[in-house]
């Protein structure tokens, strides 16, 4: 089927952050005056059993046994992430180049509020033709109902939906599950490249994805 779409995850695969996750966590709690006793492993844990919503809070609820330090924490973390969060190097470009060929969405995990703020952060607020915040659907990824709520979106059949991320569960399985085409985000220190992934790019080169795109069977790179 004809490439008509092409999807993307955001964090890790389009945008990092300069400072690593467990280091952004502990200064938030020193910015919330919270001394925490649970760690990065405990966050994750409760980020994939509380994500579904608008914000954080019920992930730190989860963690802190005091209200209104939750909301502190949430506060702090979701300000901590977004002052370290960049786009990766060639991202938007490629974003430019691609949104003249194909329809763009893009899916991505955890709360509503929290992700959107990433995006204007980032200022791609006019990025995508369509963005699908999971905590909304409370259908985290690998969710089918995930990868279906986008091509809705975008108004294509999953066939015709290119998908780009990092996580070869999530990302690659998922997407494969829900009829679409994996293209798997590889970078030094992360997973290696899942069997199920069509091509594999790297994060540091996201310019050369339009080629990958023409070698499945999309628009010729160099087409206006």
């Amino acid at each position: 089927m004809t490439i008509r779409a092409v999807v993307f995850d955001l964090d890790d695969t389009l945008a990092v952050t300069s400072r690593d996750r467990e280091r952004l966590l502990g200064e938030a709690a020193h910015r919330a005056g919270v001394d925490p006793d649970f760690d990065r492993d405990d966050y994750v844990r409760a980020h994939g059993e509380h994500s579904a919503g608008g914000s954080r809070r019920p992930v730190f609820e989860a963690l802190v046994d005091d209200g209104e330090d939750a909301e502190h924490l949430t506060r702090a973390y979701r300000e901590a992430i977004g002052t370290s969060l960049a786009p990766v190097d060639g991202a938007a470009a490629m974003l430019a180049a691609l949104g003249d060929r194909y329809r763009l969405g893009l899916l991505t995990d955890g709360p509503e509020e929290t992700q959107r703020d990433k995006l204007r952060r980032l200022g791609w607020g006019d990025a995508f033709d369509a963005v699908v915040v999971t905590g909304r659907l409370d259908a985290p990824k690998p969710d089918l109902e995930a990868f279906d709520a986008i091509a809705d979106a975008l108004n294509v059949d999953n066939g015709a939906v290119v998908y780009v991320g990092d996580s070869p569960e999530r990302d690659v399985v998922g997407a494969a599950e829900a009829g679409m085409r994996p293209v798997q985000v590889v970078f030094a220190g992360g997973p290696d490249p899942h069997p199920r992934a069509v091509a594999v790019v790297r994060r540091g080169d996201l310019r050369s994805l339009p080629r990958v795109l023409e070698s499945l069977g999309g628009h010729r790179a160099d087409d206006a």
